[in-house]
């Protein structure tokens, strides 16, 4: 039998950097057919590599359980950020120091990706269906991943009850923490338009900064929300500054600066958008919003209570219900079924010599597997 280690090195042993295509695909397909899974691979997107149209790999894999039984599905991804430098050893040679597995991807996320594919060999294939959605564009501009995965879900006609996606949500030990939701996420690109001109005769010239500034002073001051109860205060924060005027003489013709928000239920993409772009107007100014994600929440009930159980049976620890942290794919997969986001330890995520503890490998295989049961029972 394939142990969970082995198959996590396989998978970081095939180069995956966002979008990920072709070998880390072979490798998951070639590890889920024994299992009886249909897998369908598909790509979308053709722009040329680096572009955010650059072709995506995606993997639909499907078990069917008895005609009527329930259908759990797993959720995740397989391109990885690039790896930088300085490394230990090297990022896609998985490499075994102590009780830890380094290479990229380790923890974010081919370690959970691993112990998804080692938890359904415990699970009957009579107990229901089970579904895995694995895209190869997480990381990236997530245009042509998990979008497409539920494009193909729903000209399918598949229709999954629950979702577990295996980001890493764990902080200070395997099983702490669970995400029940996450913020919305606008980025906002802001614009004032002058008229350049020599800065000893202003009267002939229209500064653009002045207004810019007024404008993010404005915004910076704005109090969005004072949290809810499941979600943190949104925050606007300016991200980017821009003039590019290398003259010191010279009254620029134009200023753009760049503000992200992270947002709570209080608040849609569009309502934010729609407000920012009346401030922006209002200091002569434009604004063009790109919306990343809407919040979402799926409120603590049976889907929370079955991963929390299994969480705490394996680990002695009770999982805390959190909506902290950034954005992931559950934000599309939410308009499917109620989903969850569940997976191992995240402190070297995204860093230098990133590791996973062999332990919580084993250990995550075994929760996956007991919730995939549990939620398979549930009425």
């Amino acid at each position: 039998m394939t142990t969970v280690l082995e198959i996590a090195q396989r998978l970081i042993a095939a180069p995956s950097v966002t979008p990920a295509t072709g070998t880390v695909f072979d490798a998951m397909e070639a590890m889920l057919a024994p299992h009886g899974f249909a897998v369908h691979r598909f790509t979308r997107g053709d722009g040329p590599e680096g572009s955010d149209e650059a072709p995506v790999e995606n993997l639909f894999a499907i078990r069917k359980g008895p005609e009527g039984s329930k259908h759990f599905a797993f959720a995740g991804h397989l391109d990885v950020v690039p790896p930088g430098e300085d490394w230990t050893s090297a990022p896609f040679e998985p490499e075994i120091r102590g009780d830890l597995l380094y290479g990229r991807g380790a923890v974010d996320m081919k370690g959970a990706v691993a112990a998804m594919i080692a938890a359904i060999a415990d699970v009957p294939a009579d107990a229901g269906t089970i579904s895995f959605i694995i895209t190869g564009d997480e990381e990236g501009p997530a245009l042509h991943g998990t979008r497409a995965l539920i494009d193909y879900m729903r000209e399918q006609g598949i229709q999954p009850d629950l979702c577990l996606v295996g980001e890493p949500t764990s902080v200070h030990q395997l099983g702490d923490m669970m995400k029940i939701g996450r913020r919305g996420s606008v980025n906002i690109w802001l614009s004032v338009e002058g008229t350049q001109g020599h800065v000893a005769y202003p009267h002939l010239a229209d500064n653009p900064l002045p207004k810019l500034v007024a404008m993010l002073g404005e915004l910076d001051a704005l109090t969005l929300d004072t949290g809810t109860d499941w979600f943190q205060p949104s925050n606007l924060e300016i991200t980017d500054l821009t003039v590019g005027n290398k003259a010191h003489n010279v009254i620029p013709a134009k200023a753009e600066a760049r503000i992200s928000i992270r947002f709570n239920d209080l608040h849609s993409g569009a309502s934010l958008s729609d407000r920012v772009s009346s401030i922006a107007e209002n200091h002569g100014g434009t604004a063009r919003p790109i919306i990343s994600g809407e919040p979402f929440l799926t409120e603590p009930g049976a889907f929370s209570q079955m991963i929390a159980d299994a969480v705490e049976a394996e680990t002695g620890t009770a999982p805390e219900a959190s909506t902290s942290g950034g954005t992931s794919d559950a934000r599309f997969l939410r308009n499917v079924c109620p989903v969850i986001e569940f997976g191992l330890c995240n402190a070297t995520m995204h860093k230098r010599d990133e590791a996973v503890a062999i332990a919580d490998l084993d250990a995550l295989a075994r929760i996956y597997t007991n919730v995939a049961l549990a939620a398979l029972k549930h009425d």
